[in-house]
């Protein structure tokens, strides 16, 4: 299987090109969407396209509308989570992407995931470490 990300517009334009540069199919907000389009309206596009949705926004989960469309429209969405400048991000996701598919595969929509950067002395060591993803929403019981 070969997903499609789509990248929430909180991520900008350089994020989307370092994912496709790396061999991902990347769809980009602005290139279906109005700038001020409301959350819930895109969740809910992105869970009838079946595409695996990428943001910053780690409050999504605690905003009820937003977790509901989450929810009601089988989406699955993946939170980058750190405060580092978006190509940081970007090439943190594509040196984690491997474990990334496997979670994909591993996991039905709807869910929310934590995509987190490799820990700094990792990257000392191998630039290209990558990092880890895991399960936010629904929690484990």
């Amino acid at each position: 299987m070969n997903p499609v990300f789509f990248t929430d517009r909180d991520l900008g334009k350089k994020f989307p090109g370092i994912l496709r540069n790396a061999g991902l199919v990347v769809e980009r907000h602005a290139d279906h969407f109005e700038q001020d389009c409301p959350d819930p309206d895109w969740l809910s596009e992105v869970g009838r396209r079946g595409w695996i949705a990428i943001t910053h926004d780690g409050r999504i989960r605690y905003k009820p509308n937003e977790l509901a469309a989450v929810i009601e429209h089988r989406v699955a969405l993946l939170v980058m989570i750190g405060a580092a400048p978006y190509p940081q991000l970007a090439h943190a996701f594509v040196n984690t992407k491997h474990r990334v598919l496997h979670f994909i595969e591993r996991h039905a929509a709807p869910y929310i995931a934590k995509v987190y950067r490799p820990a700094a002395p990792d990257v000392e060591k191998n630039p290209a470490s990558a990092g880890r993803i895991e399960l936010w929403y629904p929690t484990k019981r």
